[in-house]
């Protein structure tokens, strides 16, 4: 399905359903969100389940967080086709 990414907010991209809290932290029948694959990536290659629930749980707050703003000032610039490749970060090893 293409429609507008709710956190890059590319236009015409492919998105996926994205569970604001994991539903590893008990988020599977809670508020969902509509993202980009770039975007969706991202988040889950910087952030541990804990955060995300905790912390980082609603678009607001993501787009706030410092290192996934950087990430959407950039996606913003290329265009909807655009699928990345994205490494875990270090701080970030598997949940």
């Amino acid at each position: 399905m293409l429609a507008q990414c709710e956190l890059c907010e590319r236009e015409g991209v492919e998105i996926t359903e994205h569970h604001l809290i994991p539903r590893e932290e008990g988020g599977g029948k809670l508020s969902k969100a509509n993202l980009c694959i770039p975007c969706h990536k991202q988040i889950h290659a910087l952030y541990t389940n804990k955060e995300l629930a905790l912390r980082l749980n609603t678009i607001p707050e993501l787009k706030r967080d410092e290192k996934i703003s950087r990430f959407i000032k950039w996606i913003r610039k290329q265009p909807a086709t655009t699928l990345i490749k994205t490494k875990r970060s270090n701080n970030n090893p598997r949940r």
